[in-house]
């Protein structure tokens, strides 16, 4: 949570805490706010064993982590460390510099890898009539609108 703090930071920080509430009162400032911080760890942590002992046996491996959205999509999707999806294996196949080089990629299971950009055959068209004159509205499906 505060991983990005660093010590010039903290050192402000109590040359300001020192400053503000003066050397008398701030070791009791640092004991007050110590016990709120176990008193308000110490009811979370009462309320999540309530929860549990609430919930029965069936959810005895119930974690609350589980309950953040991102752990709980990728728990659902991808399993605890599997990888049944491959992603993991089409993140290790994709080498973006041999597209940035205009290199061919290395082949993927037997296939090649790399991407065409040129233009394809034209689509055949589904209905095999005559091509419209030039004035003649196309047919009406009123099934397709």
């Amino acid at each position: 949570m505060f991983s990005d703090v660093g010590g010039l930071e903290i050192l402000t920080l109590a040359v300001m805490a020192i400053i503000i509430f003066g050397p008398d009162k701030l070791p009791k400032l640092i004991q007050d706010t110590m016990g709120f911080i176990r008193k308000v760890r110490s009811f979370a942590d009462n309320a999540k064993e309530d929860i549990r002992s609430e919930l029965g046996p069936e959810f005895k491996d119930f974690e609350f982590e589980d309950l953040n959205p991102k752990t709980f999509v990728r728990k659902q999707l991808l399993g605890d460390e599997e990888d049944p999806l491959g992603l993991k294996e089409m993140k290790d196949s994709l080498d973006i510099r041999s597209v940035l080089d205009d290199k061919p990629a290395a082949p993927v299971n037997g296939r090649n890898g790399s991407v065409s950009f040129e233009k394809a055959a034209a689509p055949v068209a589904a209905s095999t009539g005559a091509p419209l004159q030039p004035g003649e509205r196309p047919p009406f499906d009123p099934d397709a609108t």
